[in-house]
């Protein structure tokens, strides 16, 4: 499925939240990653999650998968807690890290069944489940083949794979082209693509490629220095012609100016006080 400006992405969402977010903060320290971020995505939306280096996204796709806790804020995840319901939310998400967790001495078929068994995928589905996810991440060719063996990008299908071996109804992607040449980026690409429209699963992709987020989603968030900046479908923010790019690089400059602009009056603040003492 493709809109007016070609983009592939998933059915129109239902409406009813995928993911929720509110109030989600994650302090360091002194130093705040996450700080007050909320937002809801809906069943089979594709969204592009935004930012610079540092922005708190891997921060928050590790809180949002429940390899982290939060310090502050609620995350819901098919309507289930991913805290205090965290066993009915993790089954709800498939999650691809930056580096997938791959045991290179397996074969592709055997992490992938290894991956079923740790997801309580049924046994009597599991052969299926197992050949589907090789299926549709094209690895069938390959999946006798020791993983050490296989191309980067093969290896990032492999990764794709055991996301989705259990069907979830999220999927959680963390910069799932970086390190890969152009011809494995357009197969990744594409193949995301392909599970967006057929999987109908709600996808939060997070990357730094913006053609990426421009091909495949129908939304993006933007963060910078851990907190919202913009959250808009695509179609309207490239609506005046401007591309995401620009878009992009005019939000980031309006943040650094208002940053600038106000550690300033604080300085003259600090100084004001200091000459009237």
């Amino acid at each position: 499925m493709t809109d007016a400006a070609g983009r592939q992405g998933a059915a129109k969402p239902s409406g009813a939240a995928a993911i929720e977010v509110e109030g989600l903060s994650k302090r360091y320290g002194e130093f705040e990653a996450v700080r007050d971020l909320s937002f809801s995505i809906g069943a089979g939306e594709v969204v592009g999650f935004l930012g610079p280096n540092g922005a708190g996204k891997t921060t928050t796709m590790r809180m949002l998968t429940g390899f982290i806790p939060p310090s502050d804020g609620r995350i819901r995840i098919a309507g289930a807690d991913i805290f205090s319901e965290g066993l009915v939310a993790r089954r709800a998400i498939g999650y691809l890290p930056e580096t997938p967790p791959l045991y290179p001495e397996m074969t592709p078929a055997s992490y992938i069944d290894f991956v079923a068994r740790l997801k309580d995928v049924p046994r009597s589905r599991r052969k299926d489940s197992v050949e589907r996810a090789l299926s549709r991440c094209g690895l069938l060719d390959v999946s006798r083949r020791e993983i050490r063996q296989l191309s980067k990008g093969y290896r990032q299908r492999v990764g794709l794979a055991q996301a989705i071996v259990h069907e979830p109804k999220v999927l959680v992607l963390d910069e799932p082209t970086v390190g890969l040449d152009p011809i494995q980026i357009r197969e990744i690409r594409a193949l995301i693509g392909e599970l967006a429209t057929s999987g109908g699963q709600t996808i939060l992709l997070s990357t730094h490629i913006l053609a990426e987020v421009e091909a495949i989603c129908q939304r993006a968030i933007l963060l910078h220095h851990g907190h919202k900046v913009l959250d808009q479908p695509i179609s309207e923010m490239v609506s005046g012609g401007a591309s995401l790019e620009e878009v992009f690089a005019r939000v980031m400059s309006r943040e650094v100016g208002e940053e600038v602009e106000a550690a300033a009056g604080g300085a003259a603040g600090t100084v004001g006080s200091g000459g009237a003492e």
